[in-house]
């Protein structure tokens, strides 16, 4: 039985392809860092290759943005503009999607993230992610919630305005056309 979860020699091709155009375009996101190596390891975890098909194929444009040394993995982000178009008009997660009575969203974004093999982005690496470009100027996107919140029924979303990134609060069965939410994976 074959494994969903793997791309073909030809995906996997023009996704390394892409993968490494961006890189070269994109130096200032991830200095010192030698493409070969990251090949490598792609090369070796192919289910995180399916991860970053499944983050391009929704508009992220992934690339590189830095290096746990800790764990010798390096960091992708959604890297696009403005918040993922094929990750919009979603709540925060099941709970909230459970909650709507009427106009319901497709999907939710916890549940995204993890079909994807992701992680939304903390308000950290939210922030950190914003020191490379400037981001979700037009949209907003969703990002990790503190437990406590989202027990209460809100949740956390950032934006860039006015030169500032903002962190907000929204109830989380919210959806707006704009909000998205930006995904991280180690490798």
């Amino acid at each position: 039985m074959k494994n969903s979860k793997l791309l073909s020699t030809d995906q996997k091709k023009e996704l390394m392809n892409l993968l490494q155009l961006r890189f070269e375009k994109n130096v200032i996101r991830h200095q010192n860092i030698n493409w070969q190596d990251v090949q490598n390891k792609l090369e070796k975890n192919p289910e995180k290759l399916w991860s970053l098909n499944e983050m391009e194929k929704t508009g992220g444009e992934p690339d590189i943005v830095g290096f746990d040394e800790k764990t010798g993995e390096y960091i992708f982000m959604d890297c696009a503009t403005e918040s993922p178009i094929g990750r919009r008009s979603t709540c925060f997660d099941r709970e909230a999607l459970d909650l709507r009575k009427e106009h319901k969203p497709e999907n939710n974004a916890i549940d995204m993230a993890t079909a994807m093999g992701i992680e939304l982005l903390s308000e950290e690496q939210y922030r950190e992610l914003q020191q490379l470009g400037k981001f979700d100027t037009k949209t907003s996107s969703w990002i990790k919630t503190p437990e406590e919140i989202r027990k209460l029924g809100g949740a956390l979303f950032a934006d860039r305005r006015y030169n500032h990134v903002f962190i907000y609060h929204n109830g989380a069965q919210s959806y707006y056309g704009a909000r998205g939410f930006r995904g991280m994976l180690k490798v």
